[in-house]
């Protein structure tokens, strides 16, 4: 009856990585907010302005749709490029621009990287089993035992419980919603 305290965590995993979702999204939404209001800090960036008006721009939006849990994944990788544009561009500019420090604690970067591998985690995990994707995935393609779609393949950490045996689950791809169920 000795459970490791790996195990117990596990259970977790998916609330956990809603969690982590809601709070960094919520603060790439403000960093964006920040840059196209002023709010709730700073003064607005003159519309238009390159890049850092467009940076807002994608940054307030990505932002909302990470923190809801709605198109997460795509939302995530565009937020996580635009976090890697930025440092190379802005922070560490390798190839253009001034000259600056390769570490991050003195060329200021290190939010811009932890937002970059925090975002990719996030558009490779998913959104957790707190978002608008797991209900529009319920809603959609009809969920199974352990809130999963029939026939999806789901293995690693952002598994559903009951799908721990090692062995995967067949998943449909895209256009399986619309095909018609063989006799």
């Amino acid at each position: 009856m000795a459970t490791t305290f790996d195990a117990r965590l596990a259970s977790y995993s998916s609330p956990l990585l809603s969690v982590f979702r809601i709070i960094a999204g919520l603060l790439f939404a403000l960093h964006g907010s920040a840059k196209i209001f002023g709010w709730p800090v700073g003064e607005p960036i003159p519309v238009g302005t390159w890049p850092f008006w467009w940076a807002g721009i994608i940054e307030l939006s990505a932002g909302l749709l990470i923190a809801v849990g709605l198109f997460t994944r795509v939302a995530a990788f565009i937020a996580s490029g635009e976090m890697a544009v930025a440092y190379f561009w802005k922070h560490w500019p390798p190839l253009d621009g001034p000259a600056a420090s390769f570490w991050p604690m003195q060329n200021g970067g290190e939010v811009v990287l932890l937002f970059c591998f925090g975002f990719l985690a996030i558009a490779g995990l998913g959104a957790g089993a707190w978002s608008a994707d797991a209900r529009r995935r319920g809603r959609m393609g009809g969920v199974g035992a352990g809130g999963v779609a029939p026939n999806r393949v789901v293995t690693g950490t952002a598994a559903p419980a009951g799908y721990a045996t090692g062995q995967p689950v067949r998943r449909g791809g895209l256009l399986s919603r619309f095909r018609r169920p063989r006799s």
